[in-house]
């Protein structure tokens, strides 16, 4: 199965989720390591609100193996 991210999801990001989960005393070591964990942070709320094509909103399961499938890619 092929997962894509629409276009229109692409350019929405939960500016309030994200700024919930970033803390305003939390330091990080170096730019590039924020930047990476920020990313982080907002790829798995697209993933949880079902902008994925392919996965629905909810579906934990189809979350799960998407997460699987960039991990064995990688490896």
């Amino acid at each position: 199965m092929e997962w894509a991210l629409p276009q229109s999801a692409k350019a929405r990001t939960d500016v309030r989720f994200i700024k919930r989960l970033v803390k305003p005393g939390l330091r990080f070591k170096s730019f590039n390591t924020a930047r990476r964990t920020i990313k982080g942070y907002e790829m798995m709320n697209v993933i949880r609100k079902g902008q994925i094509n392919n996965i629905k909103k909810g579906d934990i399961i189809g979350q799960k193996k998407f997460i699987e499938s960039l991990f064995e890619r990688v490896v």
